[in-house]
């Protein structure tokens, strides 16, 4: 089962527009080019054009790497977050990741299809996990759900059992940046015996301070995978506003 529906359904998705047409999640009219969102609301979603080539950090101009990252640099390898996280996509995420709806997810995760994608293709596309407790709680994991359809549309196989949330951990929402890093510190684990490609893509929702894709990208390359890139649907500003 997968919560953005079953490929047996393919044949009657004409006759559902038909019964059912598509509505726009935010504001109620006609949906357009099969989402749920019309044309002018998904225009809205704010892309995420100029960013950091290594963290996809929203930048007020075109860089090649923003502030912090020349400082530090993080230990993924490239970053990819088609949008920014703002109005009114942070109202989509937050109904879909927090308040059960999946027509969100959907929608969000047709939109991220439409994108082009700016770096290689990994061998291997892991989500994010949730601890189990969460995922109990949840019931699905926001990361995954997203991952399933991208990794249908760009023909890169999906695991959701390589990566491991070993323990539970605090939201993230409620810390700041050196309180994350310490929140998700060996929270990840690796299922053992299953062997890694050279190169995958961890995949989440939204990238904030980076700590969570960090700490599961310093796993993988413990375990000995060279090129880490990061998918992110959406990446938040920094808080100090832009580079």
């Amino acid at each position: 089962m997968t919560a953005f529906g079953k490929d047996w359904l393919q044949p009657w998705r004409g006759l559902q527009r038909w019964l059912l047409p598509w509505r726009c999640l935010l504001c109620g009219s006609t949906g357009a080019d099969g989402v749920d969102l019309c044309a002018d609301c998904a225009a809205e979603l704010p892309r995420n054009r100029n960013c950091c080539a290594r963290c996809a950090l929203p930048l007020a101009a075109a860089a090649a790497l923003c502030g912090e990252c020349v400082r530090r640099t993080p230990p993924w390898d490239a970053a990819w977050a088609p949008f920014r996280y703002g109005w009114p996509l942070d109202r989509l995420e937050s109904r879909f990741k927090f308040g059960h709806d999946l027509a969100a997810g959907r929608a969000l995760a047709m939109l991220w299809q439409r994108e082009p994608m700016p770096l290689p293709k990994p061998a291997l596309l892991l989500p994010v996990p949730l601890h189990r407790a969460r995922l109990r709680q949840r019931g699905y994991n926001q990361a995954h759900e997203l991952a399933k359809p991208l990794a249908r549309h760009f023909g890169v196989p999906l695991r959701h059992d390589v990566l491991l949330r070993s323990r539970g951990t605090a939201a993230q929402t409620e810390l700041d940046a050196a309180g994350r890093r310490r929140n998700v510190r060996g929270a990840f684990a690796l299922r053992i015996g299953i062997p890694l490609p050279a190169h995958v893509a961890i995949l989440d929702d939204v990238m904030t301070t980076g700590a969570t894709v960090a700490e599961c990208t310093r796993v993988l390359k413990r375990a000995g995978v060279q090129g880490v890139d990061v998918w992110a649907l959406a990446r938040a500003p920094s808080p100090r506003g832009p580079n």
